[in-house]
This record gives C-alpha cells, structure tokens and sequence, in this order.
C-alpha cells in the first residue's frame, strides 16, 4: 500500500472520519434534525434538553412532550465517476489527498458519500465512465457492499495514472451517460463527479444526456470537479511552458500571458452554458474545487438528498 493510502489507512477509514466530523458540526449548526423525519412523542423528563419540545401540543395540553425522529430511508444513489484521462490533472495529484487530482478528489469524495448513505440506510451504486459505461455496480444498503464499491476505488487510486494516447473525440460521456439513465430501471439521485471537459461536438450530446436522465424521473447533482487554479485561473508561471493534453497525447508549447485571457474567457462561457443547462433541465449544479474539500460535497448532496426523499 503506498504512502496515501496508507497515511489513513483506508478509504473506509477516512471515509468515517470525514463524514462523523460533518454529521458532529451539522448536528451544532442551524441545520441540526434537518435530516431526519418526525415519529412519535414522549413524555418530557425534567433535566433533558427541551430543543424538541412540541409546543404547540403543550399549549393544548398543558403537558411537555419531546418530538422523537427517525431518519428517512427510502432513497436510491447512484455515484457516476469519470475515470477518463482527462480527470488525472494534476499528474503529481493522483492519490495524493493533501493536493488531489481530479479523479483522486472524485474518489474519496464517492467514498464518504458512500459513508454518508450508509449511515441513512440507503441504497448506493457505483458507475465509472470514460469511453463508455466501464462499470455499473447496482445498487445495496450494506457494510459489504459499500468495501466491494471501496475496493474498486481503491484500484482506481493504486493505478499508474496513464494519459490515453487515443483521440478527444473517442470519449464518450454522452453515451455513458445515456446508458446509465436507461439501466438504472428504478427511479434514484445520480451524484456525477466529472470535469465535463469534451470536444465542441459532444457538449450539446452531453447536455441531452443529462437531460435523459431527469426525463427518466432521476434527480441528478452535477459535481463539476476542476482543479480551479489551473483550469479556471489558468494560474501558471509566465514562462515556456509545454502542455499535454491527456486524452490526445498532444503536445503545446506556449507562453501562458499570451493565452490566459482567452482561455479564461472560454473557459467562463464553458462552465456558464453548463450551469444554464442545468438550471433549464431542474438539475442541481456544484462547481467543485479540488483544492476545497469534502464540504462542497457533502451538504449539498445531503439537501438534494432530503428533497428527492
């Protein structure tokens, strides 16, 4: 096992320890109950908390009563990975958890949603997509089968990263995507983690993609995972600089301050037509930042999460 992986022991482990942190704040936030529905009453001991207090059955009784809840538990998720060549920026990231490449990031953060569901006692699948649909897991509520979709991260992260030397054009998220909306027979939230980085030709099949899966009644949250300070600051030294394309195995050299404006630009208009899409289709839009941490995971996904239960 190497150095990552080994610093915390597991993605079972660290998966527990970020989502016990989260669930600890947000039971001390505003947010605190948010997650759970009302059951039943019982009678109001004197030394408990009276945050749970009903009330209003006070005023009609003149008796304390505590409102008991119980957590929701009817809901099917389905995390969609893209593993293409593309997500491996930053080389030196792969596996790294305190600098994160995209697919590293997209990985734990599967993991401790995966965490997070199994605490609520939901259902959770795993889909990787690059090409194509590369696998499909369905979907359990299960200590087993959250270490079997683990394990099949955990891969992922043990791999040499290894840019495709095949061309852009060949990736097909599109059609991944359209494929996942047709096998996933029972209506469910799709957590995509991808960079959506595609030819100008496969933009509008994606968008149609997306657009499938909520015409098949599954809500969707798109994690739009870059790596911000290269890919939408464009913030590299003022020097020669030899770029690669991951996919194509192209090789550029150029000066960065004579094309940072313009991809800065591109790059804006990129990531606006998405959000507008998303916005037309009723999907839930996260851009996520590689460097910011599991948190712009987490509580937007456990809101979706409560509006689609």
């Amino acid at each position: 096992m190497d150095f990552e992986l080994e610093k915390y022991k597991s993605l079972d482990f660290f998966a527990r320890q970020i989502v016990e942190g989260f669930l600890i704040g947000l039971h001390r936030s505003p947010f605190h109950g948010f997650s759970v529905e009302f059951a039943e009453h019982r009678q109001y001991t004197v030394g408990e908390s009276t945050r749970n207090i009903d009330w209003k059955l006070y005023g009609r009784t003149n008796k304390l009563f505590l409102k008991r809840f119980e957590e929701e538990t009817n809901l099917r998720c389905q995390l969609v990975v893209d593993h293409s060549s593309s997500m491996l920026l930053p080389l030196e990231g792969h596996n790294n958890i305190d600098h994160p490449n995209k697919l590293t990031f997209a990985c734990y953060a599967s993991a401790v949603l995966s965490e997070l569901l199994l605490k609520q006692r939901d259902a959770f699948g795993l889909t990787l997509l690059s090409n194509g649909i590369d696998l499909q897991t369905d979907a359990h509520s299960s200590r087993v089968h959250q270490k079997y979709l683990l394990e099949i991260l955990e891969k992922e992260l043990r791999q040499e990263p290894k840019p495709s030397l095949q061309s852009p054009t060949s990736t097909h998220i599109a059609e991944a995507l359209h494929l996942t909306a047709e096998r996933l027979h029972r209506r469910s939230l799709v957590a995509i983690f991808t960079d959506a980085l595609v030819t100008p030709d496969e933009h509008d099949p994606m968008m149609d993609a997306l657009r499938h899966l909520r015409h098949c009644k599954h809500e969707v949250i798109f994690f739009h995972t870059l790596h911000h300070g290269h890919e939408i600051d464009f913030d590299y030294t003022n020097r020669p600089t030899e770029f690669i394309d991951l996919e194509s195995g192209r090789h550029l050299k150029i000066l960065p301050s004579e094309v940072s404006q313009r991809y800065r630009e591109q790059m804006l208009r990129l990531t606006n037509d998405i959000k507008q899409h998303a916005i037309r289709y009723r999907i839930d839009y996260q851009p996520i930042d590689t460097q910011q941490g599991f948190h712009q995971v987490l509580l937007p996904f456990l809101l979706k999460r409560n509006r689609h239960v």
